[in-house]
């Protein structure tokens, strides 16, 4: 474990002042902003940002780090990032966010694409008990919000194991931020009394979700980790009767400036992304919201329809 745990101390991002100045300075012009609204009110009734409490040695926290962009990050996640002894983060964690990790500190990279699983579950696992035990406070970084598709359930569980205490942070999750960029709500009288979210990864015994199940015009299905998937789920819901001019939505890059996205049916879909590729990480939305995104005042990004 010590091994791993050196070799996982040189996978780290550079650090440089100037990286730390940007990020704080993003999130600074946010709380000044607010502030600024309030010019001229006393000292006393000047709203403050609670910038309270400590990282406790031997504790990990599960900490979401929202959708990439550093302005979408919870204050309490910033305020442990810039107190915890050593961070634990994933793939999807932007740079700007890493940024406010302050020079010095001990970073691992355990990130995990599809198909490449560089440090293995159980490992990441051992990695946070060793960290703890070492008396150390851990922050466990995850993209979004790590209950959300974030396998924060093992790393619980390890911890529970051991007998060291942990504490969740949510974070925005990639469903939220895909369609506030998009303008539409994921619920709404209308179109979506229900909402699911649903791993496209198809790992479980029989290969598929139960398509049946999910083909109701009443509800929003949100896809993630599906982008590889997109002509499978298209099919499976059109098996299971959904109509071919159902709407469908693909959102890369959920709020951060490279966003982009892709706007159909269950039945073009497949070929839209065919001659319009869209990156990872990438989430799907299947249901009668994506309508709304015509009208919305709040769309931005590129929009391929």
């Amino acid at each position: 474990m010590r091994a791993l745990s050196k070799s996982l101390k040189s996978l780290t991002l550079p650090e440089t002042l100037g990286d730390a100045v940007s990020a704080m300075a993003r999130l600074g012009s946010v709380a000044s902003r607010y502030l600024a609204s309030f010019k001229g009110s006393s000292d006393a009734t000047r709203p403050r940002l609670p910038l309270r409490g400590d990282c406790r040695p031997g504790t990990v926290y599960l900490v979401g780090a929202g959708s990439g962009d550093v302005e979408l990050l919870t204050i309490k996640a910033a305020r442990l990032l810039q107190q915890a002894d050593a961070v634990v983060y994933d793939r999807l964690v932007g740079d700007d966010v890493l940024a406010l990790i302050p020079a010095g500190r001990e970073r691992y990279y355990v990130g995990k694409a599809r198909g490449h699983h560089s440090v293995p579950q159980a490992e990441i696992g051992e990695l946070l008990v060793e960290l703890a035990q070492q008396g150390k406070s851990v922050v466990r970084l995850k993209g979004g919000d790590p209950g959300v598709f974030g396998r924060m359930g093992e790393e619980l569980a390890a911890l529970a194991d051991v007998g060291l205490p942990a504490e969740i942070v949510p974070g925005i999750t990639a469903a939220s931020a895909a369609c506030a960029s998009m303008g539409i709500p994921l619920t709404d009288r209308a179109h979506a009394q229900q909402l699911r979210f649903i791993t496209a990864q198809l790992c479980r015994e029989g290969g598929e979700p139960d398509w049946s199940s999910l083909a109701h015009q009443d509800e929003t299905l949100v896809f993630y980790m599906g982008l590889s998937k997109v002509d499978a789920i298209c099919a499976g819901l059109r098996r299971a009767g959904l109509p071919d001019d159902w709407p469908i939505m693909l959102v890369a890059n959920a709020s951060l400036p490279e966003q982009s996205a892709l706007i159909g049916t269950l039945a073009d879909m497949p070929a839209k992304l065919a001659e319009r590729p869209l990156p990872s990480p990438c989430l799907i939305v299947v249901g009668s919201v994506v309508r709304m995104v015509e009208t919305s005042p709040a769309a931005v990004g590129a929009i391929c329809g």
